[in-house]
């Protein structure tokens, strides 16, 4: 399959996928992302205290903040595998490595899917080769295709950015559909760019991207042991490298986050059993803290995720979260609207609950809550909770 045509790659880029049969034979299930060149490399990732044994290897080797490839499988997290799982990831880092002829540490290994099982390196190893030997036969939907877990389509989008007389892209893929909660999520996420970025500013532009978009979702409020988003800069393009200073980090900065905003809004689209997509719009909050704190006890509350899927416009549950999350202000000043329509005002009932009901029909929701306790406001995105997700879940590994 090609890329969408509205969806351009990144020049000096190579792809390649094959079946490892990680989980089980019938699909490409392990791939490859290789710099013509040596790149600059920037990176975030989960902040829980278990970490799969790749997001180790990783978070030590983007301390250099340069790497050549990324390779990652599906169906397996090599994660709670001990001192075998960190080998395994080590070895395929090596593999890739040595047939690049670069050092290990500019590989960078990615692994998602049931954890506790070790990696089956007999049948990863000979997929290693088939990656380098066909590098460059596949492309970058191919590769957001092979890391599907519970994902019912590929995530992929791209930007493009005019640097002088230059045209550089940024484009990125991701995959996440369940165990979604910052910081980060159950989620992979690889960007790739032509435009050469210094070290330093690369990764302060995605720590920022990445805290309004990955760490502003929400499935299921559970936090995975995966989570890594890289970030991968060649600078094919021949521009003098952006800095915290240049004149084109604006450009730049505004292009990746609109490419992290929709890979954050496709995972949520596609939440397990997901059948509505919804944003928790507060404004009106006395700091941005405490705007994204009520966002996120609204958009994790699993009354107003059921309420939302059987249509039920339970204004209610929506105040209830608001009072136990923490954040000062006044239910008396307090205003709901779904899609624009008010259904409570100053805490009160607005009788607009048929109206309401009628909205909730819709695919994609918005929940405004206006605070009116200041001029700060937060965004997050979130999906319904049907009885899918828990048949997704309980099958899980079976």
């Amino acid at each position: 399959m090609t890329e969408p045509a509205d969806t351009k790659s990144p020049k000096g880029f190579l792809f390649s996928v094959a079946e490892a049969a990680v989980k089980k034979p019938g699909r490409k299930d392990i791939a490859l992302i290789v710099s013509e060149v040596d790149a600059n490399m920037a990176g975030t990732f989960t902040t829980n205290t278990v970490k799969a044994a790749p997001v180790r290897i990783c978070m030590l080797n983007i301390k250099s903040g340069r790497g050549r490839a990324i390779v990652v499988n599906s169906g397996n997290a090599n994660a709670c595998t001990g001192t075998q799982g960190l080998k395994d990831a080590g070895e395929i880092a090596s593999h890739i490595s040595h047939h690049l002829g670069v050092k290990s540490s500019l590989s960078y290994v990615c692994s998602t899917g049931v954890i506790g099982t070790p990696l089956p390196m007999s049948r990863i190893t000979p997929a290693l080769d088939i990656l380098i030997e066909n590098a460059g036969n596949y492309s970058f939907i191919d590769v957001a295709k092979a890391i599907m877990t519970t994902d019912t389509f590929p995530k992929i989008t791209s930007q493009e950015v005019k640097i002088g007389k230059k045209t550089g892209v940024i484009a990125g893929i991701c995959k996440g559909a369940g165990m979604i909660q910052p910081n980060m999520a159950t989620m992979l996420c690889f960007i790739i760019t032509d435009i050469a970025v210094e070290r330093k500013a690369l990764q302060t532009l995605l720590n920022d991207s990445v805290k309004r978009s990955f760490n502003r979702i929400t499935i299921d409020g559970d936090m995975s042991t995966n989570d890594t988003v890289l970030l991968m800069a060649n600078g094919m393009i021949g521009n003098k490298p952006i800095t915290a200073k240049s004149g084109y980090t604006k450009a730049f900065k505004s292009a990746l986050d609109k490419v992290t905003y929709e890979l954050a809004r496709l995972v949520v689209k596609d939440g397990e059993g997901a059948t509505k997509l919804i944003e928790v719009f507060v404004k009106g909050a006395g700091n941005e803290t405490h705007a994204e704190k009520a966002a996120f006890a609204v958009a994790n509350s699993n009354l107003v995720k059921t309420a939302i899927y059987g249509n039920d416009a339970n204004w209610g549950r929506i105040m209830c979260a608001l009072g136990y999350s923490g954040v000062p202000f006044r239910e008396d000043k307090t205003d709901i609207f779904f899609n624009g329509t008010k259904v409570v005002s100053g805490g009160i009932s607005n009788n607009k609950d048929k109206e309401a009901t009628g909205i909730l029909k819709s695919k994609e929701i918005k929940i405004t809550v206006d605070l009116h306790s200041g001029k700060y406001s937060a965004s997050v995105l979130t999906c319904d909770l049907t009885e899918d997700y828990i048949r997704i879940n309980a099958e899980y590994r079976t």
